[in-house]
């Protein structure tokens, strides 16, 4: 209903204004509760290894009381805390898109009409009713509809298209709808920005009502846990099975030792022994500290620490490639991707209209401002016309104000600027449906600038202007027009220049024009954006455009940035209103082969996240605009672009910088490096897990109660946990890793050829390990008679040296170990501190470690036994080719 011409004089009255915040809610947006900061630290405990880990630590505060292991408890307790406290610190504000956004709406006041007088009221006290009073530059408070005046509004934030949309008042028959359409001339969106004209809007919404309300909401929502921790998750009941079944392992060897072996399978001693409580007690806990021992090597107190490790340390190498992680997980996620749901305006084009062809009237084509420059006299024609036909101007050499076309059209004058010495009048704006703008310039010539809409001037334009400036008969009409349906079917919009010697004024446009030329105008796609979008492809993963263009638009753009086939454009492109019309189920249908989604509304892009991560899909999201804050927070990864709104960015899990796609696919590498580099280290810790838990086992039976002690014990957690944690963080990206598919959502991270390499190897040193300590020819090497202290020395450093030589074999499945190995130049300085710290142990450890000093033949028999891990994982290696190679053949 429009309004009437008393209440659009006055406005609403007090009483009005109260009536209707009672009635319609103000125009503040709900918080939804949120964690604090010491809320989401308890939450953190909830990771499946840290329970793991707790449950260890409780084990040894309750068992290990008599002889206390303080460092071993200690050192679980901190790893807990750092992991927890640095995980904490990482996510906590991930609801801050939120904050955001009400911080945004707190700073805007608007004029308001209210009991005859304009008002100016903070944005949180206009109420439905209210007349809003609009011109250039502001913000729109609320949801309403244009009464009276014409605007030209950026909706761009919202919808993402980069044209602006003409406003026009609503007629008599106009219903209010909660359905959005932002192609709706007479309806206005909060958020929005006026960029020319002014009007009153009438408030039809406001507070979550509104559009820009329903983003808020959606931002507060829950997103679901990142592959990562799903993958953990289940990492950790492997290795909580494994360690307690180790643990129990260990417990029995360790009491049949103490009550069958000792007393040489006697039974009248067994039993005797074992009617004695004291003894019977002792021998308990002595198999209950082992097998608690057992369970705190078996699992990876390590682990999270590491991850926290690699992941911040790829975060600062991700700032050089114009990469900001926000949110920790996301890196990681980043390589897990499935799907790309990538914005098109700013991401896989510039972002800003540009001119990128100018057509003369005898059909040359010229594709800069620098190539028509030589053309002097054409040239001067195109600085006055755009220079002085426009509702923009320079300000340090940048288009300012107007509409996008204006600032378009300025730039490319930009360099020079326009004419000196002219004046205008008889300025005619432009106008949708004249389809041109118009102005008088006098000076040195005195003539009339006419642009606008091919179709509208082209058949009144007779002669065109030559290089030099001199006005020709036209005679290529028909060639021009061809011309122009080719640059159309090419996403450029095209707009003809041309002079007048008769007066132009609103009533339209005289024959006889004299055409400068056709310029071409589009939003250009990125040069990079193409091999960006192939090497992301490459990956296996599915991109898909999403924009507010329209179908034909939206489809040349696609196939520009090599997203669409010829042979795809029926099959692969749908617009919303397709989509819309879809059941989920037929969505999910077409998603594989789903290229570009036209003419699409913010709640079609949550839809197609939510549709996409329902088919056990990882989904990531780009997005510069209010409008993607609600997508970019459901994705699993969301990617916000550096020169969006700060509500995308907080929305996000990942900055790019730099705008660029091609950022994105270095963010894919980064994260599949990472899930690599936590997959090597995995590998290097339970190969010497299984060794150390195997050796615990088998050392009992072969006469040896206690083949390490739990101070080598923690010295082993030390280089398996914290130092190699730090030696595998920095393992370099490689382009190999863009040649995999992307992982599963659910894959886990202990998968079978990790499984048979630890296998193999942990088998193989356990083996080593034992054939050390049990065959009798080896101690004599080592003055086993003189004191057996120097052959458990040997054996200890036989443990360390064999686990520091088989991490080289962990970090690459490559023949050659040293393959890249220059790039993490930290792996090789923590490995050779390791062995140093470990020469210091061995000459300088004491009684504290159980050593004593070894004879420098000692030492270099221990190092080549050690060695003996290099030429066994290669064997396994190359049987593993082998394998592939019988497997590829068949």
């Amino acid at each position: 209903m429009i309004a009437s011409r008393s209440y659009l004089n006055r406005g609403l009255t007090p009483q009005q204004v109260s009536a209707s915040r009672q009635k319609y809610g103000g125009n503040t947006l709900t918080e939804m509760s949120r964690k604090g900061f010491f809320g989401q630290f308890i939450q953190s405990f909830g990771d499946p290894i840290i329970k793991v880990l707790l449950a260890a630590l409780c084990i040894n505060v309750v068992f290990l009381f008599r002889d206390f292991d303080w460092y071993e408890t200690v050192g679980i307790a901190i790893a807990i805390f750092l992991a927890t406290f640095v995980s904490t610190l990482s996510e906590y504000g991930s609801e801050s898109a939120f904050v955001k956004l009400q911080q945004d709406a707190a700073k805007i006041s608007c004029r308001v009409r209210r009991a005859g007088m304009v008002v100016e009221v903070p944005i949180g006290e206009v109420v439905v009713g209210d007349i809003v009073l609009l011109q250039a530059g502001e913000r729109l408070p609320a949801d309403g509809v244009l009464i009276t005046g014409k605007l030209q509004v950026d909706q761009s934030a919202l919808n993402g298209e980069s044209k602006e949309a003409e406003k026009l008042p609503i007629t008599g028959g106009y219903t209010w709808s909660q359905q959005v359409d932002f192609l709706d001339k007479g309806r206005l969106f909060r958020g929005s920005i006026v960029t020319s004209g002014e009007g009153c809007m009438e408030v039809r919404a406001v507070g979550d009502s509104t559009f820009y309300g329903s983003m808020a909401r959606e931002v507060q929502e829950e997103t679901r846990e990142s592959p990562l921790r799903l993958r953990l998750g289940k990492l950790a009941g492997i290795l909580s099975r494994l360690g307690y079944c180790a643990a129990a392992l260990v417990a029995t060897a360790d009491l049949f030792n103490a009550f069958v072996l000792d007393n040489n399978f006697y039974w009248p001693e067994i039993l005797q022994t074992l009617q004695s409580p004291h003894l019977v007690v002792a021998h308990l806990l002595h198999a209950i500290t082992l097998a608690i021992t057992v369970v705190v090597v078996a699992v990876p107190e390590g682990l999270p620490m590491m991850i926290t490790v690699v992941l911040s340390s790829n975060m600062r190498r991700m700032l050089g490639d114009h990469v900001l992680v926000r949110k920790l997980v996301g890196i990681e996620t980043s390589g897990s991707l499935n799907i790309l749901f990538t914005d098109k305006t700013g991401t896989l084009t510039k972002g800003q209209l540009e001119v990128v062809r100018f057509l003369a009237g005898d059909g040359e084509e010229y594709t800069s401002a620098a190539a028509l420059q030589g053309q002097t006299g054409l040239w001067e024609l195109v600085r006055l016309c755009a220079g002085y036909n426009t509702g923009s101007q320079l300000s340090g050499g940048r288009a300012l104000g107007g509409n996008a076309t204006d600032r378009a059209l300025l730039d490319f004058i930009a360099a020079q600027g326009p004419q000196k010495g002219y004046t205008r009048s008889a300025v005619v704006p432009f106008d949708s449906a004249r389809k041109y703008a118009a102005c008088r310039v006098s000076g040195p010539k005195n003539l009339y600038l006419v642009k606008g809409a091919p179709e509208k001037l082209l058949a009144n334009c007779t002669r065109y202007y030559d290089a030099t400036g001199t006005a020709q008969p036209l005679r290529r009409e028909s060639t021009l027009r061809l011309r122009i349906g080719e640059m159309t079917r090419r996403a450029v919009r095209v707009l003809a220049l041309a002079t007048s010697d008769a007066p132009v004024d609103e009533s339209g446009v005289p024959s006889g024009l004299t055409l400068i030329g056709l310029v071409g105008i589009r939003d250009e796609v990125r040069p990079e954006a193409k091999t960006a979008v192939r090497q992301i492809q490459r990956a296996g993963v599915q991109v898909v455009m999403i924009t507010g263009d329209n179908r034909d638009t939206a489809a040349a753009i696609a196939a520009e940035a090599g997203l669409l086939g010829k042979s795809e454009a029926d099959t692969a492109v749908i617009d919303s209103a397709q989509l819309a019309a879809m059941s989920d189920s037929e969505v999910k249908r077409r998603l594989p082969g789903l290229r570009v989604v036209a003419r699409a509304l913010p709640t079609d892009k949550s839809r197609l996240v939510q549709l996409a991560q329902s088919c056990g899909l990882v989904a990531g999201m780009t997005g510069d605009g209010i409008n993607d804050a609600p997508a970019l927070k459901r994705a699993d990864v969301g990617f916000a672009m550096g020169s969006g709104t700060e509500v995308a960015k907080e929305a996000g899990d990942i900055v790019i910088l730099n705008d660029n796609i091609a950022s994105i696919g270095r963010a894919i590498l980064y994260g599949r490096t990472i899930f690599e580099s936590i997959r090597k280290f995995i590998v290097f810790q339970l190969t010497m897990n299984l060794c150390a838990v195997g050796v615990s086992i088998i050392g009992p039976f072969i006469g040896i109660d206690t083949p390490v002690t739990v101070m080598q014990m923690l010295w082993i957690n030390i280089i398996m946990d914290t130092l190699a944690g730090l030696a595998f963080a920095g393992e370099p990206p490689l382009d190999e890793y863009m040649e995999q598919p992307p992982k599963r959502r659910d894959e886990p991270i202990l998968n079978r050829a990790m499984a048979g390499q630890i296998l193999w190897m942990g088998l193989y040193t356990v083996g080593l390990c034992v054939a050390f300590l049990k065959v009798e020819r080896v101690r004599p090497l080592f003055r086993f008679a003189t004191d057996p202290i120097y052959f458990l020395t040997a054996f200890f450093a036989l443990f360390i040296f064999s686990g520091i030589a088989n991490s080289f074999n962990a970090r690459t499945h490559r023949l050659n170990l040293t393959a890249h190995l220059g790039k993490n130049p930290a792996f090789i300085t923590i490995m050779a501190a390791v062995c140093a710290i470990q020469m210091l142990l061995i000459y300088f450890g004491g009684s504290m470690f159980r050593v004593a000093g070894l004879q420098f033949k000692e030492l270099v028999s221990i190092l080549l036994l050690a060695l003996t891990v290099v030429p066994v994982d290669m064997l396994r290696k190359l049987l593993v080719r082998a394998a592939r190679r019988r497997s590829a053949r068949n």
